[in-house]
């Protein structure tokens, strides 16, 4: 249940931030990198925000840590 929460959410993060840069201003694209470099930074160190947020507002976790 958690994944599938996490995938959406970043799904729709990405592609508005994107679709921001495109139509908004490139500065928008900036936040796709930080969006990238934060799933990155979890594949190593196996903890991530969005799931600690999402845990707290009562989500259930389903597996284990952030795998993204």
């Amino acid at each position: 249940m958690l994944q599938n929460y996490m995938n959406a959410i970043v799904g729709v993060i990405i592609m508005a931030s994107v679709l921001l840069g495109m139509f908004v201003h490139p500065n928008w694209l900036w936040f796709t990198l930080f969006v990238g470099a934060n799933l990155f930074q979890s594949a190593f160190t196996k903890w991530c925000l969005l799931s600690k947020i999402l845990m707290k507002l009562g989500v259930k976790e389903e597996g284990g840590g952030c795998k993204v």
